[in-house]
């Protein structure tokens, strides 16, 4: 692509806050603007506060729970946008890696500017709903009126997370899904026609500069580590119950943070026979260096993960994963990763003594080619998705 681009990316989530999606939009955003290309991220204000570059543009919010907020969208924070953006290059191309109040402003947005629009879906909605509010079925109904108004779509409300998301793809020139296993499901939920699959990426420096170092060896007990938001979906809590039952000696470091915090730490203090310990939330490579570090990564979230990001940057460090998410698997080399037996706990619970007990016999482990995985390459791949969205859309 020979001239330099606006990008304007829509997130539900403010960009300084934790979670894979936030992760690989900072990624996306630098290796973009690296690439001589111009982004604007549009998110939420929130509270916390966050050394956020100029290029953030902060709509008003309101409290959501934590550190994360979210916008009303309609005409108010539409005004709030075009003020923000006022005296900034015109923007090209639209960019929604959200699912509900900034997709509808970034979608309200491109209408309005006759902009063509990329669709990043990085939730499994259906999924994540259930798992998170008491009320799912009424939630998904109120956020199927409340798109129909402000897209001002025609026919039905949705009522389901499948329609929902139909709904905003009506307007999209492109869709794309950061692993194979959700683009297909995208595709058979007829969500869109055909699904671009673009992982999340590693940031190329620090992968170069972990893999020149030489692996950390062992050093005594087994070191197993879980990463993720203390939330009812990520499976925290039966983790912890899993490792109660299977007994195993190991330390345990648990990075990340969440509504379940309490309840988790509790969980811990009943366990006799290995240690677990809280580290809270590090910076991006921090994280690596702990992945790298680690003998184990263990994933234990079902059916909710759209790729699990830390199992494929565990992969590129040569760290092997215990797999819960056995869809993830579609899209790893083999020997990277050992998976549960089923779904249950004392499954878990047995899967944990087997890894444990293979890291303790010297059982090899095989790496990704972290080339695979670099945020250069996945940035091409997404500009070649934006130049074929812009071809399908007349010259303003």
């Amino acid at each position: 692509m020979e001239e330099p681009l606006h990008i304007a990316m829509f997130v539900d989530q403010h960009p300084g806050t934790l979670g894979g999606m936030q992760t690989s939009v900072r990624l996306q955003r630098s290796f973009l603007e690296a690439a001589g290309h111009v982004v604007t991220v549009v998110a939420p204000a929130t509270r916390a506060r966050h050394h956020e570059p100029e290029s953030t543009v902060e709509l008003p919010s309101l409290p959501l729970g934590g550190e994360y907020s979210y916008c009303l969208p309609g005409r108010r924070n539409d005004g709030a946008l075009e003020s923000r953006l006022a005296g900034r290059p015109a923007v090209d191309i639209v960019h929604i890696q959200a699912d509900f109040w900034l997709a509808a402003t970034g979608y309200r947005h491109a209408a309005r500017h006759g902009l063509p629009v990329v669709h990043t879906m990085h939730n499994r909605m259906d999924v994540g709903l259930a798992a998170t509010v008491a009320i799912p079925n009424t939630v998904q109904r109120a956020l199927g009126l409340l798109q129909k108004r402000l897209l001002r779509l025609d026919g039905p409300a949705a009522t389901d997370a499948w329609s929902y998301l139909r709904g905003f793809t009506r307007a999209a020139d492109a869709v794309t899904a950061p692993s194979t296993h959700f683009a297909r499901l995208l595709e058979e939920r007829g969500v869109f026609a055909a699904v671009d699959v673009v992982p999340n990426g590693l940031d190329d420096n620090v992968a170069r500069d972990l893999l020149a170092t030489p692996r950390p060896g062992r050093s005594g007990r087994v070191r197993l580590v879980w990463i993720g938001r203390f939330s009812p979906e990520k499976r925290l809590l039966p983790f912890l119950e899993a490792l109660r039952r299977s007994g195993v000696d190991a330390e345990v470091h648990v990075f990340g943070d969440g509504a379940e915090r309490g309840k988790a730490e509790a969980a811990a203090r009943r366990i006799d026979r290995a240690d677990v310990v809280f580290r809270g939330t590090v910076p991006y490579r921090g994280m690596l260096e702990e992945l790298r570090a680690a003998d184990a990564l263990i994933q234990t979230s079902q059916g909710f993960e759209t790729q699990g990001m830390t199992v494929f940057e565990a992969a590129a460090l040569g760290t092997p994963t215990l797999l819960s998410d056995h869809r993830i698997a579609a899209d790893l080399p083999e020997g990277t990763y050992r998976l549960t037996p089923d779904g249950t706990v004392d499954g878990l619970a047995a899967a944990l003594r087997a890894v444990v007990g293979e890291i303790r016999g010297g059982a090899p482990t095989a790496a990704m080619d972290a080339a695979s995985l670099l945020q250069s390459r996945h940035t091409r791949t997404m500009l070649d998705v934006y130049a074929r969205a812009l071809a399908a859309r007349p010259a303003r």
